[in-house]
């Protein structure tokens, strides 16, 4: 996980799909989910993530579990990711643009609507690797008390060191047209995808 910097920024993300992993309601997620992963790994900025409780290849970042907005859905497991970035802008730049922001286009298709925050971000020491316990405390903190250094969304964002944040849109420009270069057939081949 190279990256500069004393901090790194953690995100977690968690939703409800609108049936079953394996069901037709959700090919379209499905389809999509390798070529987002390459997607993030390619992007500027990226740190790493972490793989999933008994699936082969990266690394489980501690035992998965999920924020009490699982409760009632009939899910045991729902779509969620843990992830470190270098800085916001760089993240924004993956999430908004090329294959990521091609998925968010139909995520409407694939998921419940949430009356839950969909991410959090916060800020950890660099080398600190997040847990998913960590991810779903703070998007649990996030809902109930709302933004705050420990706790934090894209539209309330703070910086590293714990002060709100003003975002760089100009450096996310810059982000998203070198991301591009790496993406692009990794975008031609999603475009091509059942929704």
């Amino acid at each position: 996980m190279p990256a500069t910097g004393s901090k790194h920024l953690a995100m977690y993300n968690f939703g409800l799909h609108v049936a079953a992993y394996e069901s037709p309601e959700v090919e379209g997620f499905r389809l999509r989910e390798a070529a987002n992963f390459e997607a993030a790994a390619r992007a500027d900025g990226f740190i790493g993530r972490s793989g999933y409780s008994g699936e082969p290849g990266i690394p489980c970042w501690g035992q998965q579990v999920f924020p009490r907005f699982i409760e009632g859905s009939g899910f045991q497991t729902a779509p969620s990711s843990l992830s470190l970035w270098a800085d916001i802008e760089s993240l924004m730049a993956f999430t908004y643009s090329g294959v990521h922001a091609e998925a968010l286009k139909h995520a409407r298709h694939w998921n419940v609507r949430q009356s839950w925050p969909p991410l959090v971000l916060w800020w950890v020491d660099a080398g600190v690797v997040p847990q998913w316990k960590d991810g779903v405390e703070r998007l649990e903190y996030l809902h109930d008390h709302g933004a705050g250094p420990a706790a934090f969304s894209f539209k309330q964002p703070y910086g590293p060191d714990g002060r709100p944040q003003e975002i760089d849109r100009l450096r996310i420009k810059e982000i998203v047209a070198r991301n591009a270069v790496g993406q692009s057939e990794l975008l031609a081949h999603v475009l091509t995808l059942k929704v």
